[in-house]
């Protein structure tokens, strides 16, 4: 065959496998969905709702059901508090009932997104004893173990060793009132905006060193800790010894592993040889449109844990 027909030829069939390409994914993510349903996964990972509205049905608790379905054996809720008792109830009999674990819930004090507990003002520390108790309510009715705190935003007018002593404070009362029920409340370092105090897992470990409370732990959110600092799998042996939780999402854009520049099968291989056997959050919205994207994302989690 002369050169020029060879790349031709070679050329037109890459084509053809480009023009093919979406429907091939589609069609393995449903047969990968499909063949590995209810098995469960070598790491805990735990969807949220409407991550599978399509596929698992507008109610919440059928999307429980779907994921168990799926080989899922824990949920996430961030507004979990917000929820009316009937049904944190129904999520928690529901759980039990499929013996599947309730990952993190949000302290949510309606302050956390502004500059609160770094001020050691009083009003924002009832605040958040006020919200801590209503939490440890919340945890019992879905036998919650861990509940995701948020300290806030910078407070600009004062130096930092002052901010971080405030803080101490306040998660000291925090934790006196969580410890007697087991329940651990996980400091969140994030990067959404440089106003957060919370911005890097070695700054939570000292605050956690600080606290010193077996119910003050770090919420090692990988898609944060990569735009933040990156070195991630060094970060985290680092700061080991105060990690109660771990989220994913990749970077760029904050969708299920595979989607972005983070090799997620070495993370849950590193995790596994670890023995870390607590729940990973999948805290990240879905790449993909409606129900086939939702297969693509089991698919996705299906390869990433393929590390055995």
């Amino acid at each position: 065959m002369k050169r020029r027909n060879f790349l031709q030829q070679g050329a037109l069939a890459g084509l053809s496998a480009l023009a093919l390409g979406g429907v091939t994914t589609a069609a393995q993510a449903a047969s990968t969905s499909t063949s590995t349903a209810g098995k469960p996964f070598n790491l805990d990972y735990a969807p949220h709702d409407g991550m599978f509205k399509n596929n698992g049905g507008a109610d919440f608790l059928d999307q429980i059901k779907y994921m168990y379905d799926q080989g899922f054996r824990s949920i996430e809720d961030n507004g979990l508090l917000g929820r009316d008792v009937a049904m944190q109830e129904k999520i928690g009999s529901l759980l039990a009932q499929k013996n599947m674990t309730m990952g993190v819930f949000v302290v949510d004090t309606g302050n956390n997104w502004k500059t609160s507990l770094t001020t050691g003002k009083q009003e924002f520390k009832d605040a958040f004893i006020a919200t801590c108790k209503k939490s440890v309510e919340t945890a019992k009715r879905v036998n919650a173990k861990w509940a995701t705190v948020v300290p806030g935003f910078f407070d600009r007018s004062l130096p930092m060793g002052i901010q971080t002593a405030n803080v101490v404070d306040a998660l000291r009362r925090g934790a006196e009132i969580l410890e007697p029920h087991g329940i651990v409340m996980v400091l969140e370092p994030l990067s959404d905006t440089p106003e957060l105090f919370l911005r890097t897992a070695e700054q939570s470990y000292e605050v956690c060193k600080a606290v010193n409370s077996p119910s003050c732990k770090i919420l090692y959110d990988i898609y944060h800790m990569q735009r933040n600092t990156g070195n991630l799998i060094p970060v985290m042996d680092l700061c080991w010894d105060e990690i109660a939780y771990i989220q994913i999402g990749d970077n760029p854009g904050r969708k299920e592993p595979g989607t972005g520049e983070i090799n997620y099968r070495n993370i849950f291989k590193h995790l596994h040889k670890k023995g870390y056997k607590g729940v990973l959050g999948m805290e990240h919205g879905n790449f993909g449109k409606g129900a086939e994207g939702e297969l693509a994302l089991i698919k996705a989690y299906r390869d990433a844990d393929n590390f055995l």
